[in-house]
């Protein structure tokens, strides 16, 4: 499943958000970029200011602030990229795509409400950066990469920095992943033009999923669903966004 790119109409912030595949990375000091993550965080605590109209907080969950505090970026891009890594920007990490944008990423977590013991599902796996940020703040980590090579990568990747409440599958994220649901939190990295049906099915009760919808290629809305402890659905609009679409049979 090909990664979004958020390029919003309302902010330059809302950049391009392709996930995309990075040669795995040697093992690297995780606090050699420490001050730089910091301040990346000051950064985006600012666009969540700026953004409060649309998002109706001033300000994310500190356990997700402290969860992007500590995943080390610098390890989910390519090696000559490192010294960009905590820039709030996209970047590219091969087959023309790229990691999402460290905004977007936060913002996207703190809408789930992610708790320790939540099981999520990831649509997207791209270069395994949102998962490894969603495994600091929940028990396991179910994500789906439709692209063999960025699925491969990041699994490797996820093992060898030692996030191991993550599994990784390469396969369609339409789909879901039926086995583990239903999960309490489903992220979806990729423009689909409409809901997922069975995405809302594996929802548990009293569970939120994140999803872009909207054509491809045009602007999206960023769409919050929340499913109530008596199955009723609801669909918010939080904001407008550019994704790659979805692929696969039902690509956007």
């Amino acid at each position: 499943m090909t990664r979004m790119l958020a390029a919003g109409s309302l902010l330059p912030l809302f950049a391009v958000l392709l996930m995309l595949q990075v040669p795995v990375a040697g093992s690297a000091d995780r606090d050699g970029f420490r001050q730089e993550r910091l301040d990346l965080v000051e950064v985006i605590q600012a666009d969540v200011r700026r953004t409060s109209s649309h998002l109706d907080r001033e300000s994310l969950d500190e356990r997700v602030l402290d969860a992007m505090r500590e995943v080390p970026r610098h390890l989910f891009v390519p090696k000559g990229a490192q010294a960009e890594a905590y820039k709030n920007r996209p970047l590219a990490i091969g087959h023309g795509q790229t990691i999402s944008q460290p905004y977007i990423v936060a913002i996207m977590t703190d809408l789930l409400k992610p708790r320790e013991n939540h099981r999520v599902l990831e649509v997207g796996t791209g270069s395994g950066y949102q998962a490894a940020v969603m495994a600091k703040l929940t028990s396991e980590v179910f994500t789906m990469e439709i692209i063999e090579p960025l699925g491969v990568q990041a699994g490797q990747r996820l093992q060898q920095l030692g996030y191991d409440n993550v599994q990784v599958r390469i396969g369609d994220g339409y789909y879901g992943w039926e086995e583990h649901a239903p999960f309490d939190a489903i992220i979806v990295t990729a423009a689909a033009n409409h809901v997922p049906p069975p995405l809302v099915k594996q929802l548990k009760p009293g569970g939120r999923m994140i999803i872009p919808v909207g054509s491809a290629f045009m602007v999206q809305q960023l769409v919050l669903i929340e499913k109530g402890m008596d199955g009723e659905v609801t669909l918010k609009q939080i904001l407008p966004v550019r994704f790659v679409p979805l692929t696969g049979e039902h690509g956007g």
